[in-house]
């Protein structure tokens, strides 16, 4: 055989990773993309790569139990693409009250408001009239064009009633309000969309720039307030024990009780002035979000959460002091923040802060999480486990989760089985079979086996199996592929390559390519543009001499793990483990040969946490 010269290797080689850049379906907007290097091929941002971000001043008032909210903000917006922008697109996602406006649901009558009234809006210095009744992404004309590399200015006052109705955000209770998206922002504009001008139809999650946040709350005396970011006041907006108890617990792994029932029933925890204005700092981050009450306790302890420099995070509750789950809330948040950083995803937790707030939503935010109370204490700890988890998908990742939401939700629903693991041994994996996998496998209406990378934003019956269970499946079978040591490899190269920045799916696809170092487009072909599903069935078992070959069928044509559980004649039984490398030659059909020795008499899948479709030919007995 000739020898081969080492360059000969190298270009057949990367022309191998070119082909598997260009075996997956790429839509034309996405091929632009690439085209024009803001992309790059191995999956890392191209040599052009861009994004845009701004700068946020905000003030917000509230004085519950008036529900009226106002707010002022100035705003620096920098244009870091190559386009010449002649109009800016707003969010003003509390709009989703206003009657009429686009939802995937109904709205109650304690949802709607009369929406946002723009009181002032300046651009450039200079004054502005908005229509009366603009929607949740209204378009903005500039006086004059932004040049690339350019900045400009707004400066903008509003208002709006809180809803009556608490979902995401609006009132928990009369004195208790909990506020997210609460102010006018400027959408993403990026390189492969340009202006992201999706509605916001409330079922749909979020797609933000990376900004830099001072924010001012201003509320009366007695009330609490908490925030995204780290609190630049205590000394002026506290009581001078409590800011030494919060700042103790900057330091404390036992939990510091900052604010009692008792002490809030002295009514004297805060400065008393007629107003407080409490100010938060938060860079490099994609959104900020508060609560305030005047009535929940405030528990706050921290962990270390990178083992190298010994850096901690405070973890930080606010809830009803009557509520029997939030009591665990911050040792909870303790252990998920610990966890999380040095497991999995194994990237140190990112931010100084983490708050649970107790609400109505069970949603994630950018060092907070507003979730329900639960009777069951357990099944709290995984709903937070859950909300903290997104630390990383999106917030870590500027993931676009109005159109990619399995980019977000599949990693976060991903790590909450494997914390839960660690938490609650196999009890995880049930409720991990009964939340996310059973509501999929046994619908087989044609929405729920839509390929995944179908845009979510075109997804109503299917978005949550999607986003959720499938995604999170096809991740965990990648794992079970690749061994965990490399797939955290190639998913910290992923996660080091777009860190603060907006990955796509195929930055994700070829990302894990290059750092495996070999062509895994067929796997995300097979999970990710397909209509399968999970479906395998036992067709024969042939006797060779080296043994018994069993025949699988892949009917629903997943690239699933394998178990196959051996019966032997004399009763022993063992269980032969395949990963979906088993389907890599042939996703429709593949066989397991059990070793010549003792004879076989019977054979079943054990399918764990793929749950099969139709379980009927999962069993085999050999003659």
């Amino acid at each position: 055989m000739p020898k081969i010269l080492p360059s000969l290797v190298v270009l057949a080689g990367l022309a191998q990773a070119a082909h598997a850049q260009t075996t997956l379906y790429q839509p034309r907007d996405i091929k632009r993309a690439f085209a024009k290097g803001t992309r790059a091929a191995d999956g890392r941002p191209g040599p052009n790569y861009w994004q845009n971000t701004a700068r946020y001043d905000i003030t917000v008032q509230a004085a519950p139990p008036a529900r009226d909210i106002r707010g002022r903000e100035t705003i620096t917006y920098f244009n870091n693409s190559p386009d010449t922008l002649k109009q800016l697109v707003l969010r003003i996602i509390q709009n989703i009250h206003k009657p009429g406006a686009a939802r995937d649901g109904d709205a109650a009558p304690a949802y709607l408001t009369a929406g946002v009234v723009i009181d002032s809006f300046q651009v450039g210095g200079q004054l502005r009239q908005l229509p009366a009744n603009l929607g949740t992404a209204p378009g903005v004309r500039l006086p004059k064009a932004l040049a690339p590399h350019d900045s400009v200015k707004l400066a903008v006052s509003w208002h709006f009633p809180i809803s009556e109705q608490s979902g995401r955000e609006g009132m928990i209770d009369k004195t208790t309000y909990f506020l997210a998206y609460f102010y006018p922002r400027i959408a993403v504009y990026d390189d492969y969309n340009g202006w992201d001008r999706l509605p916001f139809v409330d079922s749909k999650e979020f797609y933000n720039d990376f900004n830099n946040y001072t924010l001012r709350v201003r509320v009366p005396a007695n009330y609490l307030v908490w925030a995204t970011g780290t609190l630049q006041n205590p000394k002026q907006v506290l009581q001078p024990a409590y800011a030494k108890r919060l700042e103790k617990s900057m330091t404390s792994d036992a939990v510091i009780h900052v604010a009692t029932a008792a002490d809030l029933a002295k009514q004297n925890i805060t400065a008393q002035q007629p107003f407080n204005t409490w100010v938060w700092t938060a860079n490099d981050i994609s959104d900020v979000t508060l609560g305030l009450s005047d009535h929940y306790v405030w528990d706050a302890a921290s962990v270390v959460v990178d083992p190298a420099t010994k850096r901690r995070a405070s973890m930080q509750a606010a809830f009803a002091d009557s509520t029997t789950d939030f009591h665990s809330s911050v040792k909870f948040g303790q252990n998920a923040l610990s966890w999380f950083s040095r497991n999995w995803p194994g990237v140190p937790y990112p931010f100084p802060k983490m708050t649970a707030f107790q609400g109505f939503a069970d949603m994630e935010y950018p060092m907070m999480v507003n979730d329900s109370p639960e009777k069951d204490v357990q099944f709290a700890q995984f709903v937070q486990d859950h909300e903290i988890a997104h630390t990383y998908f999106p917030f870590y990742m500027g993931i676009n989760e109005s159109r990619y939401a399995f980019m977000d939700e599949g990693w976060a629903t991903t790590f909450e089985l494997l914390i839960g693991r660690s938490e609650r041994g196999a009890a995880a994996d049930d409720l991990y079979r009964q939340f996310r996998v059973n509501r999929w496998i046994h619908d087989p209406s044609t929405a729920q086996d839509l390929p995944i990378i179908t845009p979510s934003s075109e997804l109503r019956a299917g978005y949550g199996n999607n986003s959720y269970g499938k995604a999170s499946l096809s991740y965990l079978a990648l794992k079970d592929m690749l061994g965990d040591e490399l797939f955290k490899k190639c998913l910290h190269e992923y996660m080091n390559r777009w860190h603060g920045k907006h990955p796509i799916p195929w930055d994700y696809f070829n990302s894990m390519s290059s750092a495996a170092g070999q062509d895994l487009s067929w796997f995300f072909n097979n999970w990710f543009f397909t209509n399968g599903y999970i479906d395998l069935a036992l067709t024969k078992a042939d006797k060779t001499a080296q043994g018994t070959v069993v025949t699988i069928q892949n009917v629903g044509g997943f690239t699933v793990p394998v178990d196959l559980k051996v019966t032997y004649a004399d009763g022993s039984t063992e269980t032969l483990h395949r990963s979906p490398e088993l389907w890599r030659a042939n996703q429709q059909q593949a066989s397991i040969t059990i070793p010549a020795g003792k004879a076989v008499q019977a054979i079943a899948f054990e399918h764990g946490l793929y749950l099969d479709a139709d379980p009927s030919n999962d069993r085999l007995a050999v003659q």
